[in-house]
């Protein structure tokens, strides 16, 4: 049986939850490349941890990706962070994004998605994560 968000926060007690995309297909779409091992990186502006500063990626603690139900899809432990303007984003930080084609493409996409969210800036900052899968909580559903 797939485990709760309860039970999987007891297994990583100093885990953060986060739920990729701003809509269900997109959420979708992400967490689908991350089990692939396609998307091993991503970005995000400082802003969106300033509610919640502990939600902000930290080197070494693994976190959890929830599905758009809010349900437990991944466990993942950020490798490194870097920081990086939209400008400064190259072709090999791009294809370990994973659903990007080109820079291009993610220039497009990003600008989109921030503007969706009211806060597109040319000039914005992103904290850029490297990191790895290291439990997929849908190996626990029955086959």
């Amino acid at each position: 049986m797939k485990p709760d968000l309860k039970s999987v926060l007891e297994r990583y007690p100093s885990a953060q939850t986060y739920r990729p995309g701003d809509g269900e297909k997109l959420n979708r779409l992400i967490i689908d490349l991350m089990r692939a091992g396609r998307k091993t990186a991503t970005c995000a502006v400082p802003e969106e941890f300033a509610d919640d500063p502990d939600s902000c990626p930290e080197v070494g603690r693994i976190d959890i990706a929830l599905d758009w139900n809010g349900d437990p899809a991944l466990a993942t432990r950020t490798l490194s962070l870097e920081t990086i303007s939209y400008a400064q984003m190259d072709e090999s930080r791009i294809a370990a994004q994973g659903e990007f084609e080109d820079l291009e493409d993610w220039r497009r996409g990003y600008r989109a998605y921030y503007q969706r969210q009211g806060s597109f800036d040319p000039e914005m900052i992103f904290i850029y994560e490297r990191f790895e899968v290291v439990e997929d909580f849908a190996a626990e559903e029955p086959t």
